[in-house]
């Protein structure tokens, strides 16, 4: 996600409660990343042209939700990210 949108999704993060996590809330690691990518025809990039590799200084955000929130949170990001298609990876973690 760009930078700049970080301190808006984490604060809507928030509100829902997926970042939350026993006692403390605002619970999410931010690694800066430098991204890659090429709008192909029929897009409508945030940032760069159709057909043209674009790099940028992005943000990686990382956090951990109860599996009944992770809908809720997906769709946060989703309203949140300025991308068309933002990419969102939940992994299943298994606790004992």
């Amino acid at each position: 996600i760009p930078g700049e949108y970080v301190g808006r999704l984490k604060d809507e993060l928030n509100k829902t409660g997926a970042l939350t996590v026993g006692l403390y809330d605002y619970c999410m690691a931010v690694s800066k990343v430098r991204g890659s990518w090429r709008p192909l025809e029929g897009s409508s990039p945030h940032e760069g042209e159709t057909g043209k590799i674009c790099e940028a200084e992005e943000a990686k955000i990382g956090f951990t939700c109860k599996k009944d929130l992770c809908g809720t949170a997906v769709q946060t990001i989703k309203n949140v990210h300025p991308y068309e298609t933002p990419v969102i990876n939940v992994i299943p973690l298994i606790c004992e």
